[in-house]
C-alpha cells in the first residue's frame, strides 16, 4: 500500500509572498528588457553613424580620384608628357577587356602611333600598387594588340603615397606624376629614362 505525504496547503500569506516574488521577478525582467532595448537602439544608431561616416569618406576618395582621372584626361597628362618629348596624340580613358580568361582594365592610355604610356591612378600609391601594374604592363600588348610594336611606357598617378612607392616606381622605369591641387606634375630624377616594356 503506497503512502502519500500529506500536503499541507500553502496559507493565504504563502501565497501572497509568491505572488510577490513572481512581480519582483517579472518587473526586473521587464527593466531587463527594456535596457536591452535602449542598448540595441544605441547599438543601431552607431552602426548607421558608421555607415554613414564610411559612405561619406568612400565619396570623398572617389571623388578626388575622379579629379585626378579628369585633370589628367583633359589636358595635364598630354602637356606633362609633350615636355618628356612623347607627342601624345590621342588619350583613352578606363580602358577595359578580357583576354585568355582574365578580365584586365587600365585608367588611362595615351598613344601617337609609335609611343604608348599607360597610367596607373591611385589615390594612395603603395609599394603593392607599383609590382601588380608592372605585372599589368608586361601583359599590356598582348591583350591590347593595336599596340604591338609601339614603345610602351609606364606611369604611375598619385595624390598620397606610402612606403616610398614613388621611389620603387622610378627604379622600375615608370614616371611618376604627382597631383597637387588642381594639377600635377612628373616628379622623376632630371636624368630619367623611362623603361621600355615590350
Amino acid at each position: 500500500m503506497e503512502h502519500h505525504p500529506n500536503h499541507a496547503p500553502a496559507t493565504p500569506e504563502e501565497i501572497w509572498n509568491i505572488l510577490r516574488t513572481v512581480s519582483k521577478e517579472q518587473k526586473e525582467l521587464s527593466r531587463q528588457m527594456k535596457e536591452t532595448d535602449k542598448q540595441i537602439t544605441r547599438t543601431s544608431k552607431q552602426m548607421e553613424e558608421t555607415d554613414r561616416r564610411l559612405k561619406k569618406l568612400d565619396e570623398l576618395f572617389t571623388g578626388q580620384w575622379g579629379k585626378l582621372m579628369e585633370s589628367l584626361v583633359e589636358g595635364d597628362l598630354v602637356a606633362l608628357l609633350q615636355k618628356k618629348g612623347v607627342e601624345v596624340q590621342s588619350t583613352y580613358s578606363d580602358l577595359k577587356g578580357r583576354r585568355h580568361g582574365e578580365q584586365y582594365q587600365y585608367d588611362i592610355v595615351a598613344a601617337n602611333g609609335e609611343e604608348v604610356v599607360v597610367v596607373e591612378v591611385k589615390t594612395t600609391l603603395r609599394a603593392g600598387d607599383v609590382t601588380q601594374f608592372l605585372d599589368k604592363l608586361g601583359k599590356f600588348s598582348d591583350r591590347m594588340r593595336v599596340y604591338r610594336g609601339n614603345r610602351i611606357m609606364g606611369a604611375v598617378a598619385y595624390l598620397r603615397v606610402e612606403q616610398s612607392a614613388e621611389v620603387y616606381a622610378e627604379r622600375q622605369g615608370l614616371y611618376v606624376i604627382r597631383a597637387t591641387g588642381s594639377s600635377a606634375s612628373i616628379i622623376n630624377q632630371s636624368d630619367f629614362q623611362p623603361k621600355v616594356f615590350e
